[in-house]
């Protein structure tokens, strides 16, 4: 079941009654009329943003009981850090294991087919749009293990200098679209992370990203694949003429939090965006045991 994306972008008091999570909007005093009740083992991921949000302590552990990732916004109302549960798996301890003994020959093949994946979705998501791709598709046939030739940047030029206008540059800091990727991708690491956690594994640890500051390396290794629905998602936003990419207004955030519910084609099946993180991470456990070699990764289909 596809769990629920809950944001809090106004003054809110969170409370827990019977395992629901109770949302007063107007503060702490009672009022049933302002009140809304959500069982908490519907929500998957939670962003805070807004100063004046009070949430308990007890609502916090019951979220990370039933694995809900919640995200915490800075002053500028962008994602600033998630909290994560640390009971995501019952055999923790052996995934754990399989995960660091893990072979760098291993290791280099799981990026490779990753990199493949994700520059296959980034030509198809260029088809979309009329833009030549056949040299991303040889590209992404031509990835080798660990991708040495670096196939991934070559393919990242081609596609920044393309998918949007020719004068974009991909740049966190950058002109927008930039903050709406920034967003999206924020809302979709959280989701991937969410989704290794309760496979079990080790989010510090990947098999490429390697930078001894990020927690999140495996999220950010797994996340590529996905990136380009996201980019879809933040094409169709930047083409309504109606709609303002200059700020992240709330209509603008309503479309970015569909993410996880988006349809990816996975295994040969359409499934919710969330679902398939679930799919892709079981699958890299099976490869960290020795029970397979091969990543289950999305396909985009347009």
């Amino acid at each position: 079941m596809i769990k629920r994306t809950l944001y809090f972008g106004n003054p809110a008091y969170l409370s827990i009654q019977n395992s629901q999570l109770i949302i007063e909007k107007s503060g702490p005093s009672f009022d049933e009329q302002n009140m809304v009740s959500i069982p908490a083992e519907d929500i998957g991921v939670v962003i805070l943003d807004h100063q004046q949000i009070v949430i308990s302590q007890r609502v916090l552990q019951l979220l990370l009981e039933y694995q809900c990732v919640i995200i915490v916004c800075d002053q500028k109302r962008m994602p600033q850090g998630l909290m994560l549960s640390f009971d995501g798996n019952t055999t923790q301890s052996e995934r754990y294991r399989d995960q660091i003994e893990a072979s760098e020959p291993l290791k280099k093949q799981l990026w490779q087919q990753t990199v493949s994946a994700k520059i296959k979705n980034q030509a198809i998501l260029l088809q979309s749009q009329n833009i030549a791709s056949d040299n991303m598709l040889h590209w992404a046939d031509e990835v080798t293990s660990g991708d040495m030739k670096n196939h991934e940047a070559r393919a990242a030029a081609y596609y920044w200098e393309n998918i949007f206008s020719a004068d974009f540059r991909r740049d966190r800091n950058g002109f927008p679209p930039n903050n709406l990727l920034n967003y999206g991708y924020a809302i979709l690491r959280a989701v991937v992370a969410r989704a290794l956690v309760g496979s079990g594994l080790m989010l510090t640890l990947g098999i490429h990203h390697r930078n001894k500051y990020n927690a999140f390396c495996l999220a950010d290794d797994m996340m590529e694949p996905y990136r380009p629905f996201v980019d879809k998602l933040i094409l169709d936003i930047a083409g309504n003429t109606e709609q303002d990419v200059d700020e992240l207004t709330p209509e603008t955030k309503r479309k970015l939090f569909l993410i996880p519910a988006m349809d990816v084609i996975i295994g040969g099946q359409r499934s919710p965006l969330m679902i398939a993180t679930q799919r892709t991470s079981a699958s890299l456990v099976k490869c960290f045991s020795g029970e397979s070699r091969k990543l289950l990764l999305p396909e985009m289909v347009i």
